[in-house]
């Protein structure tokens, strides 16, 4: 039973197995191409993990959906997901910059019936923001909820929050830091105490490359802003698991799929959490393995064609060293049908390749796409598409 404001019940202390998941990104597409199937597969395969372990709590990071008005596909494969890991155990998740809060709000109450509680928006402490849960262990667990906040949004937030008027000059971090700190006051050593976030957390690796993301157009908050009292931070937003340098374990669980070539690199994985009041949690990652690689392949045409049997049902990025002609990028993908996309790693003036998929395509991957080839690809710029498209959706 999920509820708000609710106080720790005393009995037998026992560890509380956690399932930390986030950032699937449903109806994602490559190069045009669903992977509806895959996210179906690997969605089974974290509700068999999670059965697999025994968990008493499953948490989910933010960014369910890959846009803000997903398919009805989309939609079936998130909600079946969701209620597929509520039997298991009760499921608490938030929204991510991604999902459309209204979207995730309209649903809520159906959701709750099948033990599934969505924080959409950021709430006071008392009026949902921070809820308790009684888990399948007998303990209670208090977590706090921040789903994803955008700039222009973080002044009301913070006015919802009744922070003191001197707080209100400062920048985003600083601001939603004071949130955070609002949302985890008063914590008790004799339960655990939980937080469940969708945000940039500065000393973060951005997926794709190992450069620390401390700040991106200065929304990246600092991990002194989790308390080191708590249990254990669950977040979404970067798409490599990893743990992020703080007093308390503060982690990212990763994208359970390969979202795009910036990731080729990354382990995808779900981390299972014991946590037990007072102590910091234990955490484990799981790798899973459902879903198909993305590979990135460079030389001679000739050099290429000689890993025809390697590359299995992988997704192909392939980079030609040859001069451009017309035809080559037929010639390709004749050897390579699972190449998404094909280019001259030295173009030259007149080459010609196939021109792009861009129909029934979502913007964030046209913009990246766009970008990649203007040889201007930046993620703090695709991260500001990316909420600025999420506002358009507002009304």
């Amino acid at each position: 039973m999920v509820c708000p404001g609710s106080s720790y019940r005393a009995g037998t202390i026992a560890v509380v197995k956690i399932l930390h998941t986030s950032d699937w990104h449903v109806g994602r597409t490559i190069r045009g191409r669903s992977r509806a199937e895959e996210h179906r597969a690997v969605l089974a395969e974290i509700t068999g993990i999670a059965g697999n372990e025994g968990v008493d709590l499953i948490l989910v990071a933010g960014d369910l959906f890959d846009v803000v008005a997903p398919s009805p596909e989309s939609e079936q494969i998130v909600f079946r997901a969701l209620l597929d890991l509520a039997d298991i155990a009760p499921v608490v998740a938030v929204a991510g910059n991604h999902d459309h809060p209204r979207r995730l709000e309209a649903v809520a109450p159906l959701l709750e019936l099948g033990r599934v509680t969505v924080g959409s928006t950021l709430r006071r402490p008392e009026d949902g923001g921070v809820i308790t849960v009684d888990t399948e262990s007998g303990e209670t667990g208090r977590i706090a909820l921040v789903p994803f906040v955008g700039q222009r949004a973080i002044v009301s937030a913070t006015d919802l929050m009744a922070l003191d008027p001197d707080q209100h000059g400062g920048k985003y971090a600083g601001r939603l830091a004071g949130v955070i700190d609002k949302l985890t006051e008063g914590l008790s050593l004799d339960q655990v105490n939980l937080v469940v976030a969708h945000l940039m957390v500065a000393g973060g690796t951005l997926g794709g490359g190992e450069r620390s993301a401390h700040t991106i157009f200065d929304y990246a908050v600092s991990s002194q802003a989790f308390d080191g009292s708590l249990s254990y931070v669950a977040l979404g937003h970067l798409h490599r698991p990893q743990k992020v340098p703080a007093a308390g374990p503060v982690w990212y669980s990763g994208s359970p799929l390969q979202m795009d070539f910036g990731e080729t690199e990354d382990r995808k994985a779900v981390l299972l959490i014991e946590a037990e009041p007072g102590v910091p949690a234990r955490v484990r990652e799981v790798p899973l393995s459902a879903g198909r690689r993305l590979l990135r392949l460079r030389g001679t045409l000739e050099q290429i064609a000689a890993l025809q049997d390697e590359v299995g049902d992988a997704y192909l990025r392939i980079e030609l060293e040859e001069t451009a002609r017309v035809g080559l990028a037929d010639e390709v993908r004749r050897l390579f049908p699972d190449a998404v996309d094909v280019a001259i790693a030295a173009p030259e003036k007149g080459g010609e390749t196939a021109p792009p998929v861009r129909l029934g395509r979502p913007p964030h991957e046209l913009f990246t796409e766009y970008l990649t080839q203007k040889n201007a690809l930046d993620e703090r710029l695709v991260a500001l598409f990316d909420e600025l498209l999420a506002e358009s959706h507002e009304t």
